[in-house]
């Protein structure tokens, strides 16, 4: 009940108010805040993801309008020389107006990162987008072997069948790249795990999975009892640092990130900026309301 009142009341909250914990998670509005982010995690030996907010758009000049900012964001971020990539919803590309639409603003994104020799990340998003996504994926997976990823949900009950299906498109000289996370969206019971336990043996499974077909996971989590459970992983799969990653939010169990990368583990963190940072904050509430116990403690507690 405290949970569902929170979220709400959030929307109606003053945005500087909003600010307060937003700001932990969240580099800035602008592309200057982003960057001056990844330097400072750059200079902590950890790369990044950068994400531009602003999903579920509702025109498609908005998705236009997006296509032109990733590209500059590109453009600036390589003439910085800074150490990272790049991560999109399709969502803010048309994905649930016109899935062609969809594909040739990103196929052009991804196009601009290959120049580079960089690369893109696309983010999974809720149950009616994930059939798109899969299909998104393929496509640019087809054209650009090497500078596309996608992002996995274990929590999804289809999950691990989707990985195996996933793997003809995988060779030695072009492994797959995932990003494997838990899941945030609420998602039935008829489709998705519910249980804590449940969640992390499924994500554990399909990290397993992903190693033994030497596919290059993004490890994506922030909790300490999956971390261990990952560290047992690479131990049995006798992996070196370039075989994978691991993966977290800006600003999320910093002491965590911390203790990873003191063990001489890869670390990326993803980084979102923009204008649309009170939309994603109040998205994220309505998409998962226990999320307003999490600011409450990061209040509090200080993250």
């Amino acid at each position: 009940m405290f949970n569902k009142m929170i979220t709400r009341l959030l929307p109606v909250m003053p945005k500087k108010l909003v600010w307060i914990f937003s700001k932990k998670y969240i580099a800035g509005e602008t592309l200057d805040d982003a960057i001056r982010v990844c330097r400072e995690l750059n200079a902590m030996k950890i790369r990044f993801t950068l994400d531009l907010l602003g999903e579920f758009i509702t025109r498609l000049d908005e998705a236009t309008a997006n296509k032109e900012a990733y590209l500059a964001i590109i453009d600036r971020v390589e003439s910085e020389k800074i150490d990272g990539n790049y991560s999109l919803k399709p969502t803010s590309f048309g994905l649930l107006l016109d899935e062609e639409v969809c594909y040739r603003n990103i196929r052009e994104i991804v196009a601009k990162a290959a120049s580079h020799n960089n690369f893109i990340r696309i983010d999974m998003e809720d149950s009616q987008c994930t059939d798109k996504e899969i299909t998104l994926f393929r496509r640019l997976k087809a054209e650009f072997p090497r500078h596309v990823g996608l992002v996995v949900q274990a929590y999804l009950h289809r999950t691990f069948d989707d990985l195996k299906k996933l793997q003809d498109l995988h060779t030695p000289a072009t492994p797959l790249n995932f990003r494997l996370c838990k899941g945030i969206y609420v998602e039935p019971a008829t489709i998705a795990y519910k249980q804590y336990e449940t969640i992390n043996q499924h994500y554990l499974q399909d990290l397993d999975y992903l190693f033994g077909q030497g596919n290059y996971p993004g490890i994506a989590t922030h909790d300490k009892h999956l971390v261990a459970g990952v560290y047992q992983l690479i131990e049995k799969h006798h992996l070196h640092p370039d075989q994978y990653e691991f993966q977290m939010l800006y600003g999320v169990t910093p002491e965590l990130r911390r203790s990873i990368v003191e063990k001489g583990h890869p670390m990326r963190v993803y980084v979102p900026f923009g204008k649309d940072w009170f939309g994603y904050s109040t998205r994220r509430l309505k998409e998962n309301p226990k999320i307003a116990s999490d600011i409450i403690k990061a209040l509090i507690f200080k993250g």
